[in-house]
């Protein structure tokens, strides 16, 4: 039997969740497929518990700093009350049905199960096949890299999942990886006691970053006692009775812990979506998309399987540009020349656009200038935990910024003034001559600023 519906989305993580949900408010008859829980991976294992587990380890890290500014401080930590706050606040005991009543009392139609593409306007799931008068959704998301180490596939290793829902902070712990992930969680553990060890393969920590964000954050760790190798490939993993050992290429000296997180990066996996049944390749990495997030006729995507950056954010901003092409509402097209993202670190790590290799890369002419957070008088103030800095890429032939990097106390909020210089492309002699308020961190554009005219 085949059952007709205007619009099935597949996938209800942010971007899924957005798109079916505005389109069923808007009248149509909208299936939502979800085999997991409904709003992904971000309010459940990632963007929400992760943050209320970083705020945690942060607020822990103000207390050892009260001596010397504000009196005295006793801190003790206790991993299991951030461990409630995740499990009672942001995900409902891993209960999806707050979300699931969301989109159906909209309107929608939810199938929990795995969907797949059927043919052109084909969905199949749950059993059932859907004939779509508007066309199909994909937002299937993305799942946790796992590399070929030996022995790794066999063991009992964490990826994101289990570390935000973990009961107790183990003892000892190993990430591999040390992209946003791998060094937000590995300074979270470490702020409740946990002895941690980062080994990332590239020569430094956060590779996608400035270099001097990434060196900043592995001073910042190993200043709190994480134990930082960049450089370092693991060779080997085994597990037994007393937990893993990580065998490092180059190193006579195995690493152990009790756990150890995964923490390399995310991947598409296409292959179960039926793409072959459209003309399309499974085994692509990512679905190429026109500005209206086209796929081909009545077929659009969202989120990670667009390669465009695994952010809930890009999710978001997707949805909306896909509802409204399905709606035939007017609207710019997707636009990515200053895609934000930020790593939540204490400093926390903000970056938008072109890094300065990425600019020069591309062929532009680059200038860059940098201020110095501590050199500022809100640094100055701040003090203790006052590390950071602004960076900014300048394409000096056009005079506008094309990238930009604000490291430090709110550094994720202070992003959002690059986000719009760079989206607007404001001319950088324009910025020059704004006001900007006193004593704020955001005042240290005028720092960088000068530093890029010299």
């Amino acid at each position: 039997m085949v059952r007709e519906a205007d619009v099935a989305v597949i996938g209800l993580g942010p971007g899924g969740e957005a798109v079916a949900g505005r389109l069923a408010e808007a009248g149509l008859d909208v299936v939502g497929i979800e085999a997991e829980l409904v709003g992904g991976e971000c309010p459940y294992w990632a963007c929400i518990p992760s943050k209320m587990l970083i705020r945690a380890g942060n607020l822990l890290a103000e207390a050892y700093r009260i001596p010397g500014m504000a009196g005295g401080a006793d801190v003790m930590p206790d991993f299991t009350v951030a461990a409630a706050r995740i499990r009672d606040e942001a995900t409902d005991d891993w209960n999806d049905q707050v979300a699931a009543d969301r989109f159906t009392g909209k309107g929608g139609t939810l199938v929990r199960a795995r969907g797949r593409l059927a043919g052109e306007g084909l969905v199949e799931a749950g059993g059932e096949t859907f004939r779509l008068r508007r066309g199909v959704v994909i937002a299937a998301g993305s799942k946790p890299s796992v590399p070929p180490v030996p022995g790794l596939a066999d063991t009992p290793y964490w990826t994101n999942r289990q570390a935000v829902s973990a009961k107790q902070a183990p003892a000892s712990l190993i990430v591999m990886g040390g992209g946003a992930v791998g060094v937000e969680l590995a300074q979270a553990f470490a702020r409740f006691g946990t002895r941690v060890t980062v080994v990332e393969a590239q020569e430094r920590l956060l590779p996608l970053d400035e270099p001097e964000a990434g060196e900043l954050i592995a001073a910042t760790l190993r200043k709190e006692g994480v134990d930082v190798r960049t450089g370092a490939r693991a060779a080997a993993v085994a597990h037994g009775a007393d937990g893993f050992t990580v065998t490092v290429e180059g190193d006579d000296r195995a690493l152990t812990a009790e756990r150890l997180l995964v923490a390399t990066g995310r991947h598409n996996d296409l292959a179960g979506l039926g793409l072959e049944t459209v003309g399309l390749d499974p085994k692509a990495r990512s679905l190429d998309t026109d500005g209206q997030l086209l796929v081909r006729p009545g077929l659009w995507a969202v989120g990670d399987v667009t390669g465009r950056g695994a952010f809930t954010h890009m999710a978001m901003y997707q949805a909306d540009i896909v509802a409204r092409a399905v709606l035939g509402e007017p609207g710019p097209e997707a636009d990515y020349r200053a895609v934000p993202r930020v790593t939540f670190t204490d400093p926390e790590v903000g970056a938008v656009g072109l890094t300065e290799r990425a600019a020069r890369e591309a062929g532009l002419t680059v200038r860059t200038g940098t201020g110095q957070v501590p050199a500022s008088t809100r640094g100055w103030i701040h003090k203790a935990g006052n590390e950071g800095f602004i960076k900014l890429v300048e394409d000096a032939d056009r005079g506008v910024l094309v990238g930009g990097t604000s490291v430090g106390p709110m550094g994720g909020e202070v992003l959002y003034g690059l986000t719009v210089a760079v989206q607007a492309e404001v001319p950088v002699e324009r910025l020059r001559h704004m006001i900007y308020a006193y004593p704020t961190f955001h005042r240290g554009m005028l720092d960088a600023l000068a530093d890029l005219a010299g």
